[in-house]
């Protein structure tokens, strides 16, 4: 099976986190890009697309000569506060999208059982939400934020 550049981006940073004591890491654009013989967009896309809020990381940058890229991994444990982190992230309204990432990394952290993640899925789809866009989304986020309340 072969891999594309942001795959490999990917595991590499994931790789450092976990090797981490902190669980965070401090990278910058440029090396990381001549490290794997690519563009620093590729690098910024990469981070933009696979280490979201929803996804479980939390993103800060600093541009400029010395700028960085931090990249800190959020544990959820049970009864952390971080369970009303995770309620209030997506506001008032989620897309199917970024609901879907958060739901995968409950599972994935064993917040949530499987058979819990099916069904929170189930109820959120949008051929099950059969209302127009901007409402589509609000109620997706009611739903979700009602059944995680019940669940965590």
């Amino acid at each position: 099976m072969t891999r594309n550049i942001s795959d490999i981006i990917e595991q590499y940073l994931k790789k450092s986190l976990q090797a981490s004591q902190s669980g965070t890491i401090e990278i910058q654009r440029s090396e990381l890009a001549e490290l794997f013989g690519c563009v620093p967009s590729q690098i910024n896309y990469v981070i933009s697309t696979r280490f979201t809020l929803e996804k479980g990381y939390l993103v800060e940058s600093k541009r400029g000569g010395g700028g960085y890229i931090r990249i800190k991994k959020i544990k959820l444990n049970e009864g952390s506060p971080l369970r009303q982190t995770v309620l209030n992230m997506f506001g008032a309204h989620i897309s199917q999208r970024e609901a879907e990432g958060l739901i995968h990394r409950l599972y994935d952290d064993g917040m949530i059982s499987l058979r819990e993640m099916r069904m929170i899925q189930a109820a959120i789809q949008r051929d099950v939400l059969l209302v127009s866009y901007p409402e589509r989304d609000a109620l997706r986020a009611r739903i979700l934020a009602a059944m995680l309340m019940s669940i965590l």
